[in-house]
């Protein structure tokens, strides 16, 4: 047998807690990325240590959490009991240690694993943290896991708590960078879950005093058709309205966590709501008429919560407690006497409702003839054409490691698409072309979609057309050459998704890919730059006499140079909505009639560009004079 095939004792590793969450940092914080994204590991070791802070909260103890993230480090402080002063370095670094074993302490808590700050210390080149008890103080420094410093108890006079400071490792995050929106939605949930606690991120003080209510007030797009319900009960709260827009928005939470990717609670929710208000106008509504514009949140309690992964984002868990009421006869129970009795008591609430629902009724069966018809024409167009180059592994291949990787580029042009098609990896990277300029949908109504060659197709694509359930990519790049009619298509296509599909942006499934505007070289050195900044540090470190090429045009990059851009190296500019902007106001603002304000917009950015242009010109004169 040849020696490469020999399987004895010395293949056989045994790694110790710190190498192996280093060695697979997969399996504890998810996907690493570099901050583009929500889910993302540096946001999650922030929530693993938030976690911590928010289970002393619930238990009563401390209402205020202290956080701040600034250039790569972060620090968290609460003031609740703190840890055992005894069991400082055992919590954050011995797999399985710590006080969530305890049902009495924590009956129903976010971490029961014992994992997560063991896997923020190992997946961090500096980490410390201290607890204070009763005056006492016990501190404890690592680095990549290791020990450094374990001073002794010292006497203070600082308030019980726990205080934890990291840095995010470089070596496993790389070229990482903090985006404040997502730190702040994150923080808001932790508020509308537990009113009382007040959280000062960055000096900034969040906090919420109607929960679940004040979410859906903080972020639906304009008024809603009839004031939000809000039903509580032991376990359970539950807020909706339905709201302008198409689709369907929901927020889930399980003890206080983010289930971004819903679960059984969240299924249980959206049929028990179609039930429920089926029987209260006792017809049979179809579900999707009843649940279209919904928007929602439900958050429910859970004694050891099965998620069916390690950073919790989906909820597995099939009955509320160990061998107690299933998770759809709770929600259905509760909402059946709590939702029937608000619409008993709001006639006029109960009115407006049955209205919505009959309007979507109305609308589906007049788009029915003309959804069968367009989907016959996908069908057709996807097998004579070449608009998709697809992948081969997608968001729907539940049991795929790779599937959180799935990508659309939506790009314009045979150009464009043909370098980033040679160019792509074909397991989790599609392409689809466009052909000219999309039409501008604002104002107008779904029977666009279908109408519109375009549009059909790349909701056939997308597998959308029905509910997010299918989505076949988890992102959407929109890959536009950087100029004028790049900008436009660019707003055209966010108009179209905004429109009629705004949850893939609200669920952060919609980017923008950053292609370099300059490349700058030297015989021995190459640098790309995706800003005016960049380009001139790039001549101040490679030298005036440096050869500037101006991409005018994704076409213009070849292949070869395309697969620094769209692979580990990947720019993407997630597209978000501030906290409170109204999409009908966006999509008025930049799709709607020429105002004034607009005219000003747009004039004051072509004067940055001119700018820009006219500082190129000049540096390219003094090159030309240097050499």
């Amino acid at each position: 047998m040849a020696e490469e095939n020999n399987y004895t004792e010395d293949n056989i590793r045994s790694l110790d807690w710190k190498e192996h969450i280093r060695l697979r940092p997969g399996m504890y914080i998810g996907k690493l990325g570099d901050g583009a994204s929500a889910d993302d590991g540096i946001y999650i070791l922030m929530k693993e240590v938030i976690d911590n802070c928010i289970d002393e909260f619930v238990m009563g103890n401390g209402k205020r959490i202290d956080i701040k993230a600034k250039e790569g480090k972060v620090t968290i402080r609460d003031y609740g009991r703190g840890i055992p002063l005894g069991k400082v370095v055992d919590v954050v670094s011995k797999i399985n240690t710590g006080g969530k074993y305890d049902s009495k302490a924590f009956k129903k808590s976010v971490g029961l694993n014992g994992v997560g700050t063991k896997a923020v210390n190992a997946l961090s080149s500096h980490f410390m943290v201290y607890s204070v008890r009763d005056g006492e103080k016990k501190s404890a420094t690592f680095e990549r896991g290791v020990l450094t410093d374990d001073p002794k108890i010292e006497k203070t006079d600082e308030r019980n708590g726990t205080f934890v400071e990291f840095y995010p490792d470089e070596q496993i995050f790389k070229k990482f960078a903090f985006k404040v929106p997502y730190i702040e939605k994150m923080i808001w949930n932790y508020c509308y879950l537990n009113r009382g606690l007040a959280i000062y991120f960055n000096g900034e003080k969040f906090q919420s005093k109607n929960g679940l209510k004040d979410l859906l007030e903080n972020n639906q797009d304009g008024d809603p058709l009839y004031p939000i319900i809000h039903l509580e009960g032991y376990d359970i709260e539950v807020a909706f309205t339905h709201g302008r827009t198409y689709g369907e928005d929901y927020y889930s939470f399980v003890n206080g966590q983010h289930t971004t990717q819903g679960g059984t609670h969240h299924s249980a929710f959206r049929e028990s709501v179609a039930r429920v208000i089926k029987d209260f106008y006792n017809k049979n509504y179809e579900s999707s008429d009843i649940r279209q514009s919904i928007v929602a949140a439900i958050s429910v309690k859970v004694v050891e919560p099965v998620f069916e992964s390690q950073t919790k984002t989906k909820l597995g868990s099939q009955d509320v407690e160990p061998g107690g009421k299933s998770m759809r006869a709770f929600i259905n129970d509760f909402l059946k006497t709590k939702l029937d009795n608000y619409l008993h008591k709001n006639p006029t609430t109960a009115e407006i409702l049955e209205n919505k629902i009959k309007q979507s009724e109305k609308e589906r069966k007049e788009l029915s003839g003309i959804r069968k018809i367009a989907r016959e024409r996908a069908k057709k167009s996807s097998l004579h054409n070449k608009k998709l180059r697809d992948c081969r592994v997608h968001l729907t291949d539940m049991k795929n490691d790779r599937r959180e990787e799935t990508t659309l580029f939506i790009t314009e042009g045979d150009s464009a698409s043909g370098s980033i098609t040679k160019s792509r990896d074909v397991n989790t990277q599609a392409v689809f072309s466009l052909r000219g300029k999309p039409l501008n949908t604002y104002g107008l109504t779904k029977k666009v979609v279908y109408e519109n060659e375009e549009f059909n197709l790349v909701q056939a694509a997308l597998d959308i057309e029905d509910d997010m359930d299918n989505l076949r990519y988890n992102k959407i790049v929109i890959a536009t050459d950087a100029d004028v009619d790049g900008m436009h298509i660019r707003m055209l296509l966010l108009t179209f998704f905004l429109r009629f599909f705004p949850d893939l942006v609200k669920r952060n499934h919609v980017y923008v890919l950053q292609t370099p505007l300059f490349r700058v070289r030297t015989k021995k050195k190459t640098r790309y730059c995706y800003s005016e900044e960049e380009r001139r540090q790039a001549l101040d470190d490679l030298g005036k006499t440096a050869e500037i090429t101006r991409f005018k045009g994704l076409g213009e990059i070849s292949p070869d140079e395309f697969k620094h851009f769209i692979g580990e190296d990947i720019r993407l500019e997630p597209v978000m909505l501030s906290k409170g902007a109204s999409i009908e106001e966006v999509l008025s603002f930049y799709m709607g009639k020429n105002t004034p304000s607009r005219q000003e917009f747009i004039i004051e950015n072509l004067r940055v560009e001119q700018d820009i242009a006219e500082e190129i010109k000049s540096d390219k004169e003094k090159i030309e004079k240097a050499s």
